[in-house]
């Protein structure tokens, strides 16, 4: 297997984030800060990203032996996901429970629109091969017999899968029987990759459980090829094999990335957020909301305290994924989504992007239909004469005949269209956020906005104004703000396991977390390990997760839970019996901090103004002052 090699004292860092048009690479060396933009190539993206490195390399005079550490963040997963491009899967569950995937949690896919569907299941009824076996909370109830194993593996042989998901009841807490059947395809299906629900998630609440191993099986083999051949471009070029970005914000070894997919599928937007965090940090923001707007998406998060807010749960394409994960939220409205009108008449953005290729109209690459990007060109916030990446000039002509046909069709004049395009698109950028803070019981307006991306600057001002924010910092290297998160990222690991034990018993908790602490200790030695527990007031559903220290009294884990419930809900209970359902640790070891170069600030301006940055445009609007402060981040207050 391939590894990447650690960091060296004085080496070159560099981190290389992939989006839907553009690749970016940010070197870091000797307290410099060097990055480039290359176009994504979307058949192949590792070629793009290896090319991305060589010219960062190039630009800033150093070879690929200096490199000391490559950390790579991709959507490499979330792209075939939403493409519905994984590979052939198939799922082994427990007799009787073959249709989990189908039914669900039977609760609708949009509450009142009843058109609204569910995404069909990742695994078709003709691919599920149920096993005659059953455990319950108490242990085994029927045995595992070498009858039903040799069944199962050969009728999942014979669906022709390229992987298989395998999941069965209470395998969070009696794994035994789901460790044979894992092992012994394996052992006879070589060729298929095999994701087992217990070492992939082992939680309670079967439905998330087995939707996240069938996400994982269905994803890996697909994130593997790719993997692999990064690894091989990446040495073949001289370089170190790259380290991966979790969607949990720490990174890993490509190989052992490599065997869990679902550990990756929110990785660059995770570096994005970690990027806006260590710039929140740096600034002195105790809380801001990050606002990545790249070409294909935008993604928000809420950073405090200089970190990234985080979950346990997300979806994806409609399908559930239970891990440790960056709580990063995230819309289709970027650079190169494309304007169109509906059948009556409205305007609408997105989902739909113009990509790498042809990009938008004004890319002048074979683009015809009318983008965001466009509509910023018509409405001159980008300058005309701006190259991007290196390699692609603007053409506003194609950019105002793009828009002109819209507009046409709309009744609208060339300079409404445009700005309409904006606003639409604004609108559900401010959506996102609003998710992130208000609908969390988190109020804005006193934060920070922390523009990034290509097209967040262009757009930070009217978002801000909405949400009633007043301040926007948009850094220097905007454009590849996600790369510079790679750089300074550090390892990671998380792990969880269900055990439905009162919390006042103390000491059987600390007994089920020794062995998560012993295996983090193995996979990450020396690293800071930090407990928590997911509580619930027993009868309740939902759980809260809350740190723990599990040394201290049960008490105070008592306490910290009942004020975690009185924020969540407005009221606590504390003389009713408490209830852990799972404990977590993660294990951290800090990436580099690195000290670079920065300026000695710069003019202020009113708007409306356009700012060049590097790798993206920063527009200032009516009612703004920009100033430049030392770091070289643009800082828009409203007047």
């Amino acid at each position: 297997m391939l590894e990447a090699s650690p960091p060296r004292d004085e080496a070159a860092l560099v981190g290389v984030d992939v989006g839907g048009t553009f690749t970016d690479a940010v070197l870091v060396h000797r307290g410099r800060a060097v990055a480039v933009k290359r176009p994504t190539t979307p058949d192949d993206q590792s070629e793009g990203v290896v090319d991305a490195v060589l010219a960062v390399l190039d630009r800033a005079g150093v070879g690929v032996g200096d490199v000391g550490r490559f950390t790579h963040g991709m959507t490499v997963g979330t792209n075939a996901l939403l493409e519905g491009k994984g590979a052939r899967t198939a799922l082994v569950a427990t007799q009787g429970f073959g249709d989990i995937l189908e039914l669900r949690r039977q609760n609708r896919a949009h509450l009142y629109r009843l058109d609204v569907a569910h995404p069909p299941p990742l695994v078709p009824s003709e691919r599920v091969v149920e096993v005659a076996e059953r455990c319950g909370p108490d242990g085994v109830i029927l045995p595992l017999t070498e009858a039903a194993i040799r069944d199962a593996v050969d009728r999942v042989r014979a669906t022709d899968a390229e992987a298989v998901a395998v999941g069965l009841l209470f395998s969070f807490a009696y794994p035994a029987h789901e460790q044979t059947l894992a092992e012994r395809l394996r052992s006879a299906l070589p060729h298929v990759h095999v994701s087992a629900s217990c070492e992939v998630l082992p939680e309670i609440r079967e439905y998330e459980r087995i939707s996240t191993t069938t996400v994982d099986a269905y994803l890996t083999p697909v994130l593997r090829r790719y993997l692999d051949g990064l690894g091989e471009r990446a040495r073949a070029a001289g370089l170190p094999v790259p380290a991966i970005m979790l969607s949990g914000g720490g990174v890993l070894r490509l190989d052992e990335a490599a065997r869990h997919a679902a550990w990756t599928v929110l990785s660059g937007p995770a570096a994005g957020a970690l990027g806006a965090a260590h710039l929140a940090e740096l600034s002195g923001e105790s809380a801001a909301l990050t606002f990545d707007m790249g070409g294909t998406s935008c993604d928000v998060a809420l950073v405090q305290g200089g970190t990234a807010a985080r979950t346990t749960e997300t979806q994806i394409a409609g399908h559930p994924i239970h891990l440790p994960l960056l709580d990063v939220q995230t819309v289709s409205a970027g650079g190169g989504s494309i304007a169109w009108a509906d059948p009556g008449g409205a305007l609408r953005v997105g989902p739909e992007s113009a990509g790498a290729r042809p990009g938008p109209a004004c890319y002048g690459r074979g683009g015809t239909r009318p983008t965001v990007t466009d509509a910023n060109v018509v409405l001159g916030r980008i300058p005309p004469d701006l190259t991007l990446g290196g390699a692609v000039r603007l053409d506003p002509g194609a950019a105002r005949h793009a828009v002109a046909g819209l507009a046409a069709e709309l009744g609208l004049t060339l300079e409404e269209c445009a700005a309409g395009i904006v606003t639409v698109a604004v609108q559900e950028m401010v959506r996102a956020l609003r998710l992130a803070s208000v609908e969390r019981g988190i109020d804005p307006r006193g934060m920070a906005l922390i523009a990034f991306g290509g097209a967040g600057p262009l757009h930070a001002c009217q978002v801000a104004e909405e949400l009633g924010m007043r301040r926007v910092l948009a850094p220097r290297a905007a454009g590849m703000l996600a790369a510079l998160g790679l750089v300074v990222a550090g390892e990671r690991r998380d792990y969880v396991q269900s055990v439905l034990l009162p919390l006042a018993d103390g000491r059987a908790l600390r007994e089920r977390l020794a062995p998560l602490g012993r295996r983090a200790e193995r996979e990450l030695p020396g690293a800071v390990q930090r407990a928590a527990a997911d509580c619930r007031y027993e009868g309740q559903t939902h759980a809260l997760t809350v740190a723990w220290e599990p040394e201290a009294p049960a008490s105070a884990l008592a306490a910290a839970f009942h004020e975690a419930h009185r924020r969540r809900y407005g009221d606590a209970d504390p003389g009713r019996p408490v209830q852990v359902v799972s404990i977590r640790l993660s294990a951290e070891r800090p990436g580099v901090t690195p000290e670079l170069e920065v300026g000695g600030g710069g003019r202020r301006t009113r708007g409306p103004d356009v700012l060049p940055l590097d790798g993206a445009t920063c527009w200032v609007a009516p009612g703004w002052v920009a100033r430049v402060d030392a770091l070289g981040t643009i800082v828009m207050e409203r007047e």
